[in-house]
């Protein structure tokens, strides 16, 4: 068993951006996390985020040891 991890990702994303997963043009996400890694998330996971502006806030991103995402929560 693998040990559960988690990052910590600010996003700025504009809502013309997102809208190019709806369009098919995009099915991922590239982030980086406050660490500096990198993220690629499916798109549809910011569903939950998305307002009329775009998805912006700080994140936390829980997941397995083997990359699998258990949780993605906005920060208070």
């Amino acid at each position: 068993m693998t040990a559960e991890q988690q990052l910590v990702v600010d996003l700025a994303l504009p809502a013309e951006r997102y809208l190019a997963w709806y369009r098919g043009h995009a099915g991922r996400v590239l982030m980086y996390s406050r660490d500096g890694r990198r993220v690629s998330l499916p798109a549809h996971h910011l569903r939950p985020f998305l307002t009329h502006e775009g998805v912006y806030g700080s994140f936390v991103m829980r997941f397995t040891g083997d990359g699998k995402l258990i949780s993605l929560q906005r920060m208070v």
